[in-house]
């Protein structure tokens, strides 16, 4: 058994390696593009947000806060795609290597944390030219990633198991995605959800869901613990104050779950 764990563990330390190479292979910066493409995606979000639509919350933070969400936000989106891709893409591996399945949507997702612990690295020193207030809760942060990790890799094998019987679950992640970014408060604060009088329901909502409230936690305990909300300071109620924890919890449990039911015949359909 140890050494079905060991081989399992070399595996996926050559996979991950194998994959984040693979990323930027054959373009002149290589690495530098997982820094490179959340910067400029920043920069227009920050332009035309902030420049001209005025999306801010009178806070100094706001911009390093918009940095910071963007990048959390690229992680969940690429994990999420790449993660729901992987089976079929290395569908050819499946038949040739006897190795757990589930090793080849784990490498994946652990290829996009590398990209955003690099990304992370740059937020903090962003921080320190654009007033972030670092304290102990900073110290919180690893704990908020690894739920945000959690909830990644669980949608990942869900995704990826549908993916393996209908391709037609791409198309539709790919819009879900696009509506879960516009409903998740970046590239605006969650306070123009909950000032304004006639969705500030909304604003609770929204907290509860376990990718906004990850984010949240994040830039609040990064950043600046006085300007952003959490779940904890929006919603009166502390026992529903755990239903995105339990969610998160709940969809890593369901991925897992799914996965391992349907993995053995991936090789056969593919």
């Amino acid at each position: 058994m140890r050494e079905h764990y060991r081989y399992a563990l070399v595996v996926f330390r050559e996979l991950v390696k194998t994959d984040f190479q693979l990323r930027y292979q054959g373009s002149f910066l290589g690495i530098l593009w997982s820094v490179l493409k959340p910067l400029m995606l920043f920069a227009v979000m920050y332009v035309v947000f902030v420049r001209f639509l005025k999306f801010t919350d009178g806070t100094p933070t706001f911009p390093i806060s918009l940095l910071c969400g963007t990048c959390l936000w690229n992680f969940f989106s690429e994990s999420t795609s790449m993660g729901m891709r992987a089976i079929v893409d290395r569908g050819d591996l499946l038949r040739k290597i006897h190795f757990p399945n589930y090793i080849i949507v784990a490498s994946t997702t652990m290829g996009s944390m590398i990209s955003l612990a690099i990304n992370l690295v740059v937020v903090i020193v962003f921080g320190f030219f654009a007033h972030a207030h670092y304290t102990w809760r900073v110290l919180l942060v690893p704990f908020s990633i690894i739920q945000l990790y959690a909830i990644a890799l669980g949608l990942a094998l869900l995704l990826g198991t549908l993916y393996v019987y209908f391709r037609d679950v791409g198309h539709i992640w790919e819009v879900v995605l696009q509506a879960m970014f516009y409903a998740t408060p970046i590239i605006y604060p969650i306070s123009m959800v909950a000032n304004n009088a006639d969705l500030g329901w909304a604003a609770d909502l929204l907290m509860l869901v376990p990718t906004t409230q990850t984010i949240m936690d994040i830039r609040h305990n990064l950043l600046s613990p006085e300007y952003v909300d959490t779940v904890w300071t929006m919603v009166d109620n502390p026992v529903l104050c755990l239903l995105p924890y339990v969610l998160s919890a709940l969809i890593l449990w369901l991925g897992i779950h799914v996965f391992r039911k349907r993995s053995q015949k991936f090789a056969e359909v593919l």
